[in-house]
């Protein structure tokens, strides 16, 4: 009898401590990141024929190299199709990593736990350990959220070796400065989830400065490409704060609008103009999900 499992994972926004989920980082340091799993999706199709065949299809809903962890996302809708279905979701989550890691990403652990667990979620990476909590802020603060924070994918894959490798180089060798960005990076985790407990929209804005500053202090080319775009709204008061939602060099980036009157329209203009595409979103607050079909054929 042949068999098809479909698995369904969303990919992530990153709000905070990106990078600092790296174990290049955290196996020195307490890595932490605060992200939420959006309805953007990426699905993975497993196909067993009747005579054991295996055939493994995906479709993902953003490109690769945006910066929203689709790669990471993959991987676990993978792990999850040809697993079994009581699977505890941190196990998946792992073994996706792993994959990765095999394969030569250097990269952390956030993208994964996201796409499995779903929802608003704090983690912290010591070592190979992932701590998670979900977060519930109340409908009034993820509608703030989802209606703020608005999102553009600028074209421009993230996809950026060179200065990647160059951030880890100057940290393996002490660099002060980016020692300190990293830093900054995990203290802006820690006041993004503090933001979202305390749903003081404020520390929110300020974790996402923070973050802006972070990044800035690894190498400013991570934010480069979506400078001569939103540094002018930023200056006008129409966007409280930028940043982008994966390691930088381009992909998706996240502006943080005042809600004021002709605001979003100013922005989404401005990004137009700068070719940069709108991306609605919301929350996700589901992981992994299967569905499991037999047929005789």
């Amino acid at each position: 009898m042949a068999k098809r499992v479909t698995v369904k994972v969303p990919v992530r926004i990153d709000l905070a401590g990106g990078w600092t989920d790296v174990p290049a980082y955290c196996s020195l340091h307490v890595g932490e990141v605060v992200n939420v799993a959006i309805n953007r999706y990426v699905t993975a199709t497993c196909e067993v024929d009747d005579e054991r065949k295996i055939e493994v299809t995906y479709r993902t809903e953003t490109p690769t190299g945006c910066g929203l962890g689709t790669s990471g996302a993959m991987n676990v809708a993978f792990v999850a199709a040809i697993s079994p279905e009581d699977m505890p979701p941190e196990s998946i989550a792992e073994k996706a990593y792993q994959i990765e890691a095999v394969l030569g990403n250097t990269g952390g652990r956030q993208d994964q736990w996201a796409s499995a667990f779903g929802g608003i979620q704090h983690l912290k990476f010591e070592q190979n350990n992932v701590i998670r909590t979900s977060l519930n802020p109340s409908v009034t603060l993820r509608k703030w959220l989802e209606t703020n924070l608005m999102l553009f994918d600028t074209g421009i894959p993230h996809v950026s070796g060179d200065l990647h490798e160059a951030v880890w180089k100057d940290f393996t060798q002490s660099n002060p400065q980016t020692q300190e960005g990293l830093k900054k990076l995990q203290r802006a985790a820690h006041l993004m989830h503090q933001g979202i407990l305390m749903e003081d929209r404020s520390k929110i804005t300020d974790g996402f400065r923070m973050v802006m500053a972070g990044v800035d202090g690894l190498n400013p080319a991570l934010h480069d490409p979506f400078r001569a775009v939103l540094q002018p709204l930023e200056h006008s008061g129409r966007v409280l704060a930028w940043k982008a939602m994966g390691a930088g060099g381009g992909g998706v980036v996240g502006a943080l609008q005042r809600g004021g009157q002709g605001d979003s329209e100013a922005i989404i203009e401005a990004a137009k103009e700068a070719g940069w595409v709108h991306l609605q979103w919301g929350i996700e607050n589901d992981g992994i999900r299967r569905e499991n079909t037999l047929s005789h054929e």
